[in-house]
């Protein structure tokens, strides 16, 4: 398998914590040298490790934006 390189640009914050340390974060990060995307997954402490994660463009960000802001929770 090859290896996966990755530049986190931006980190825009933390939504949670795991019990293990791990923080599902929201980041602008660019994967294997491509333009940079929003990413939504669970970092390890030093970001040495991640989960599995969605990554989006800014257009699907504020679709998700738009969605979010039409529930009613």
């Amino acid at each position: 398998m090859a290896e996966i390189k990755f530049e986190i640009k931006e980190t825009f914050g933390a939504l949670s914590q795991s019990s293990k340390g791990w923080n599902k974060e929201l980041t602008l990060i660019s994967w294997n040298g491509k333009e940079p995307k929003y990413d939504l997954r669970d970092w390890a402490p030093q970001h040495e490790k991640m989960g599995k994660g969605v990554t989006l463009t800014a257009d699907e960000l504020k679709k998700l934006r738009d969605l979010l802001n039409d529930l009613d929770i």
